[in-house]
């Protein structure tokens, strides 16, 4: 039998806020995490990009002197997150062995891997820290949240570009329903504003330059977008299976009524043009959650603000919404907070999840000149949702053709 898994538990740290209500409060706002990079390597490297979306609180502010100095800042974030979410939940006492961990990264440690790399080069291997490779291993956020949380019942690790945060929750969802865990966390996170990342996303054309006006770089299905902007953070989720919450007497935010995983098989970079590999992945995480495209209310949409992958996901939506794709309303919240690659999904699933327990859209900002060929309902203030039981998805798209899909109903 089906059981049905609810979201209990929320926490964030995004280059809107160091937590999820101040997150939530500036995107409501329509403010812009965007900000000019000031650190001396911008200069130093000439970078053509110097602007990204960075976490509005640093995590040297949150954790203790010897946690960041054990973890890559995207474990830093993934642990802040963790901590808020596991509170907010309630903080749960449970059998160690019944908690789960599934949480994604595009990346990884890339600032640990490169600083260690730049000692290496300049004072010998003697001088490269002992705990170089637990930091930079993808799975090192997974890790930090199970020690931290003495979850003994697995800790995950996906890597699938910028698809990871959302299948990281679509697997939580399938390893509540095979009932090898009582609770799981799940989400994602991202550190790599750094000048490597930086230069090699902006020699493959796929950041914005914007650089006189950072704060309008990423407009999504504008006419004169031009790129995505890269940015930071975390994104992390409690889930559970609703006799478990209620046992409990949890706060309970939605369902997570479905989700759905697949690939393209199309290109290592470039999305399917006609969205077919998008459109499968909604169409099932519909089916998985009993409804049908005429049952959806409202979009989080992964829409980068690139010229090619903002309309390929319009191709995909409208393969499965036909005439009700340019009625239902969409909000692409990365022109706030930028792209946050492996962490960008978990944050969009908490926007989603807030849009459904509040019953608003939030709005996209930088908007100028909508696209003719993305003839999309576009949220542009906040909008109320209506006080019917809502269903919404979130889509996450990634390098390399992975597609992933969450379906949310309200509470």
């Amino acid at each position: 039998m089906t059981k049905k898994i609810v979201v209990t538990g929320l926490g964030t740290t995004s280059p809107l806020g160091g937590n999820v209500a101040d997150t939530w409060r500036a995107l409501l706002a329509g403010e812009s995490g965007v900000r000019p990079l000031e650190q001396e390597w911008v200069a130093k490297y000439e970078l053509p990009v110097t602007f990204a979306g960075q976490a509005k609180v640093p995590a040297a502010e949150v954790l203790e002197r010897v946690e960041t100095k054990r973890l890559d800042p995207s474990s830093q974030f993934a642990l802040i997150a963790a901590r808020e979410a596991w509170a907010d939940a309630g903080a749960p006492e449970i059998d160690p062995e019944r908690i789960l961990v599934d949480f994604a990264t595009g990346i990884g440690g890339v600032w640990t891997l490169l600083d260690a790399w730049d000692t290496l080069r300049e004072k010998g291997p003697r001088r490269v820290l002992p705990m170089t490779v637990p930091m930079l291993m993808p799975n090192s956020a997974a890790a930090a949240i199970s020690m931290d949380l003495s979850a003994r019942g697995g800790a995950r690790t996906v890597v699938s570009a910028c698809a990871s945060g959302t299948e990281s929750i679509v697997n939580a969802y399938e390893h509540l329903q095979l009932g090898i865990a009582d609770i799981v966390i799940a989400g994602g996170t991202e550190a790599a504003t750094h000048p490597l990342p930086i230069a090699a996303f902006a020699s493959m054309q796929a950041l914005s330059k914007r650089n006189d006006d950072p704060q309008a770089a990423s407009r999504p299905y504008d006419i004169a977008r031009d790129g995505f902007v890269l940015g930071e953070g975390a994104g992390a989720i409690v889930l559970e299976t609703e006799e478990h919450a209620l046992a409990r007497g949890a706060r309970i935010y939605a369902e997570l009524a479905g989700g759905a995983v697949t690939s393209d098989s199309h290109h290592i970079t470039a999305p399917d043009p006609m969205g077919s590999g998008a459109a499968r992945a909604v169409a099932t995480a519909l089916e998985q959650a009993g409804a049908t495209p005429d049952d959806v209310d409202h979009i989080n949409a992964h829409a980068t603000s690139t010229p090619v992958g903002d309309v390929a996901e319009y191709n995909a939506l409208l393969r499965i919404f036909g005439d009700r794709t340019g009625s239902i309303p969409v909000s692409a919240t990365k022109a706030s907070t930028g792209h946050l690659l492996g962490g960008t999904g978990a944050l969009e699933a908490i926007f989603t999840i807030l849009a459904l327990h509040e019953r608003t859209a939030p709005p996209t900002i930088n908007l100028t000149e909508q696209d003719p060929e993305i003839p999309l309902d576009v949220v542009t203030s906040p909008r109320d949702l209506g006080e019917r039981p809502l269903l919404a998805i979130s889509n996450s798209f990634g390098f390399g053709g992975h597609n992933a899909v969450a379906a949310f109903r309200s509470a």
